[in-house]
């Protein structure tokens, strides 16, 4: 039987083919800075915005829609994350946004939702 990490990396997995097949450039993947992590870092080819982008993956739906489970608290520890990036990389005050990807794996083809500019930065 799957573990909760191994439904998440496959999450992960498939959420970063369908942005790379969507026009996205994978710049980092589980990005950490101090305690917070972001899934995902990318740009639209072409593009100067990042996009930080939080991946959640559910094998059912007993405990509801992957991206209902993105609370206050998980959103100031990606715009942390975000801002580490960003000062890491010579960036701050670059255009960015927070995206999110949810995942279904229920037995047949994933079923992939991308949510553009999912919340703003406080």
């Amino acid at each position: 039987m799957a573990t909760t990490n191994d439904i998440g990396d496959r999450g992960e997995e498939i959420a970063a083919a369908h942005l790379d097949g969507a026009g996205y450039e994978i710049l980092a993947r589980n990005y950490r800075h101090s305690r917070n992590e972001v899934d995902l870092v990318c740009r639209e080819t072409g593009a100067e915005e990042y996009v930080f982008v939080e991946v959640k993956t559910r094998s059912g739906t007993g405990f509801g829609a992957p991206e209902a489970s993105i609370t206050a608290k998980k959103r100031a520890a990606l715009q942390h994350a975000a801002r580490g990036y960003l000062h890491e990389h010579g960036a701050e005050g670059a255009p960015a946004r927070f995206d999110v990807v949810a995942v279904m794996l229920t037995g047949g083809p994933p079923e992939v939702q991308h949510y553009e500019n999912a919340f703003w930065a406080d």
